[in-house]
């Protein structure tokens, strides 16, 4: 059995996961603030809109409209996944026929793919803006800019390829310890983890 202050400590250190909370509640806002934008920008988009608009402004309007899209969605995935993996289960969500089919399922190394999932979608559309800008514009590109905004959206590729590869491992190494746990039950997991590769 604990002794008190050890079992005091604990629970006090399990409680301040409920300081995320107030972080949650805060990109709640954000996502407000995100749909005002969006709205903005709808507005501006029909507001603007003539039949000699050329095809191009309409599709550099749609693709910002997507990309604030995007946005909200990266914004929904942290709020949900990020207080369901390290505050609390969503109990007002269970059962709902409206929840999302990863709510529940999305654990931290699941929350990264989707993050940078995200990230890159949003990368590809901003890049595709500024293509479609400079072609509707027909003159002096800033290369630098462009340049920038695509060596981010590399790394950010690239960072999400790396994440997948830590993940394959991990799960592959975690099966290679249940199967020789399975094989030699009598070996303690330390010494099975140390012979593992």
């Amino acid at each position: 059995m604990s002794n008190p202050l050890e079992h005091a400590l604990e629970k006090g250190l399990f409680a301040t996961r409920w300081l995320l909370a107030p972080m949650y509640v805060g990109l709640v806002a954000g996502l407000g603030v995100v749909l005002v934008k969006f709205f903005l920008e709808l507005w501006h988009l029909i507001t603007e809109f003539s039949l000699e608009s050329e095809a191009d402004e309409i599709t550099v309007a749609i693709l910002s409209l997507i990309d604030i899209a995007l946005l909200g969605n990266l914004i929904v995935i942290v709020i949900f996944a990020g207080y369901e993996n390290f505050v609390s289960k969503m109990e007002a969500a269970e059962g709902n026929t409206d929840r999302p089919s990863w709510m529940g399922h999305v654990d931290f190394s699941g929350l990264k793919m989707k993050l940078i999932g995200s990230l890159v979608a949003i990368s590809v559309i901003l890049l595709l803006k500024d293509f479609v800008a400079l072609d509707s514009k027909g003159g002096e590109a800033d290369y630098t800019s462009i340049a920038w905004r695509i060596g981010l959206h590399f790394t950010f590729v690239l960072s999400g390829l790396l994440f997948a590869v830590m993940d394959y491992w991990g799960a592959k190494r975690q099966v290679l310890l249940a199967t020789a746990h399975d094989a030699h039950p009598d070996v303690e997991d330390a010494e099975l983890d140390r012979i593992t590769p």
